[in-house]
């Protein structure tokens, strides 16, 4: 009878995600088959634009105020400099779609903590920048109207900003580990 019970609770525990499986490869077929995209990465970072104190910092230019241990003041004194004059939503969807793109996703918010929209939770955000507007809504629409995909992606996991905000250690490229507990570099 043991056996018989446990045979069923095993067999029984598998039926969920044998339930789930056809659902979630429904609702990323899509993706599967779009296989190209455009991911845009912007925000305050492209103010100093991978540049510190005259040095120019090389790997990717958003973990700049990491990488470089820019303070939180300094590096908030960047956002009215963050004026996106040239930012032109339609011309950037026009671009992914003539490339052939199928989807256009956009950091909403990144580990900076800066928000290219207006935050009800914060003041980090794209209403204390030179741009003082939403940066998100036209070009959803944009890309939307071209019948592409649009996506958000928003940094739950880091945010160096915010005290109480969630943090994670890292192995930079260098080898040297970062530990964002208030220790720094080891």
């Amino acid at each position: 009878m043991k056996i018989i019970l446990s045979a069923l609770l095993a067999f029984s525990s598998l039926i969920p995600s044998a339930m789930a499986a056809p659902a979630e490869a429904d609702r990323t077929q899509w993706f599967r088959e779009a296989r190209f995209g455009m991911f845009i990465h912007w925000g305050v970072y492209a103010v100093p634009a991978g540049e510190w104190q005259g040095e120019t910092i090389k790997g990717i230019g958003e973990w700049i105020m990491r990488f470089r241990k820019i303070p939180v003041a300094k590096y908030r004194s960047y956002a009215p400099e963050f004026t996106v004059a040239k930012y032109d939503p339609e011309q950037w969807a026009q671009l992914a779609q003539r490339a052939g793109m199928k989807y256009v996703v956009i950091t909403s918010k990144h580990h900076d903590g800066f928000a290219l929209y207006d935050s009800a939770v914060s003041d980090w955000d794209v209403m204390a920048s030179g741009a003082k507007r939403d940066l998100l809504d036209p070009l959803a629409k944009a890309v939307r109207a071209r019948n592409m995909k649009f996506g958000l992606y928003y940094s739950q996991s880091q945010d160096w900003n915010h005290p109480g905000g969630a943090t994670l250690g890292f192995i930079h490229k260098s080898g040297r580990i970062f530990e964002d507990s208030g220790r720094g570099w080891k």
